[in-house]
């Protein structure tokens, strides 16, 4: 089939004209390829990290140790995704709350194939990159028939206020609680 943009076009779902490199609070969500759960499952209320997710969570606390600018928020792993919230800080010790006022100067817009050092996107590039790499060394090595860890895209929501920040909190760390009746628990729609 020959690509046609009107029709194979990718749309983003970043906010147009925002800087996501600016400091700001991001709470954000991946999911795995397929909705499979990869990362574990949840037993007696508790969530068990299979060593896929353990990988994906020394990963996303590794974080900051590669983006020095960026603090976490909450996370949790999930059987079939991943919440958090990360902090990308400007070091002035402000307020990470921020509303799309502003556009952004157009050299820090992620564009498809060129992505901006810091920004949000990159970020999330890089941990997913690196918690697939990880799981195929180490679980799979020369077999070529490792899965898909990833669906392509991540969710993000600017957080814009400190009520805001403390609802999403609680719904990250309410999250194993509430499992049995995410839209992300496939064993729901059956």
């Amino acid at each position: 089939m020959k690509f046609d943009p009107q029709k194979h076009h990718r749309r983003s779902i970043r906010l147009k004209g925002y800087d996501y490199t600016q400091a700001g609070a991001y709470f954000v969500t991946m999911v795995t390829y397929q909705r499979e759960p990869l990362f574990g499952e949840i037993v007696d209320g508790e969530m068990r990290l299979s060593p896929m997710g353990q990988i994906a969570e020394e990963h996303w606390r590794a974080i900051p140790d590669h983006f020095p600018h960026v603090e976490l928020g909450a996370y949790v792993i999930m059987p079939n995704h991943v919440h958090g919230i990360i902090i990308i800080t400007d070091g002035g010790g402000g307020t990470p709350w921020r509303a799309p006022t502003t556009h952004a100067p157009t050299d820090n817009i992620e564009k498809f194939g060129k992505p901006v050092s810091g920004s949000l996107a990159t970020i999330i590039r890089q941990y997913k990159s690196s918690v697939t790499r990880r799981i195929q060394n180490e679980l799979y090595g020369l077999d070529t028939s490792s899965p898909a860890i990833w669906q392509r895209n991540y969710y993000e929501h600017i957080i814009r206020s400190e009520a805001e920040y403390h609802r999403i909190h609680r719904y990250i760390e309410s999250n194993v609680d509430n499992w049995i009746k995410d839209n992300e628990n496939p064993v729901k729609s059956k």
